[in-house]
């Protein structure tokens, strides 16, 4: 094995260790300081993929759970708790019948914009396509609202089952 070789395969192994051993707090703000979201209390779990126009836009007290992807022009107000392989996506694709083809990213005449309402708990593997009140516990494929959080107390109140 050449050196590239093996420095590669180190390298590697690394990365791989450590995104399988390093779902802790210290790291999960290490990751978060590193894409930006530093010094507000957010912490991004292994795997996750945050890409938002404006760094601003999350908030403080942030957790963004294993292999969840937020995407586009989303908003997290604070509080927030974000399960694992979630999908927050902020676009809209219109096809074209004259070319073919799909829009870029987004369309100009639709309002691509999320935001998740302060204090929100998204459910493990929910996709969040709107915005979602405040207080809200949000869970599915399409996401709806399922609970609710009482803000005094911090009481979970579930909704009856559709």
């Amino acid at each position: 094995m050449s050196v590239s070789e093996s420095m590669d395969r180190a390298l590697f192994e690394a990365l791989t260790r450590y995104a399988n051993e390093s779902d802790n707090g210290p790291d999960d703000a290490l990751r978060a300081q590193i894409l930006g979201f530093g010094g507000r209390n957010v912490l991004i779990a292994p795997g996750a993929i945050v890409r938002v126009k404006d760094k601003e836009r999350i908030g403080s007290n942030i957790f963004i759970g294993l292999y969840t992807y937020i995407n586009g022009d989303v908003t997290v107000e604070d509080d927030v708790l974000i399960g694992p392989h979630c999908a927050l996506t902020a676009g809209h694709h219109k096809f074209d019948p004259a070319t073919g083809c799909f829009s870029a990213r987004t369309d100009a005449d639709y309002d691509n914009s999320i935001v998740i309402g302060r204090a929100n708990l998204i459910c493990a593997n929910a996709v969040v396509t709107r915005d979602t009140p405040d207080y809200a516990i949000m869970a599915g494929v399409p996401a709806r609202q399922k609970g609710e959080i009482d803000p005094v107390t911090g009481e979970y109140r579930w909704f009856k089952k559709d």
